[in-house]
């Protein structure tokens, strides 16, 4: 698998816990989107780690295009 499979079209916009670790699914793979489920195993994709100080809102990459994993850029829009 080279080309990371896009499960939303869009951002999913969370609210992160303080001192939580969380791993971002970079593969689109994962039923727990956008958080990783393992799914990954067997392909060239790695989860990538996230935590934050203080509680946080973001938007984490659904289309998996980035080019700032694991945040939304926008790349979504350039199909």
């Amino acid at each position: 698998m080279k080309k990371a499979a896009c499960p939303k079209n869009g951002p999913y916009i969370v609210m992160l816990k303080a001192e939580v670790n969380y791993l971002w699914c970079s593969c689109g793979l994962s039923q727990n989107q956008p958080y990783c489920d393992g799914s990954h195993k067997g392909t060239d994709f790695l989860p990538v780690k996230l935590s934050f100080d203080e509680p946080n809102y973001i938007k984490l990459c659904g289309c998996k295009k980035t080019k700032n994993p694991p945040y939304c850029d926008g790349s979504h829009h350039q199909d």
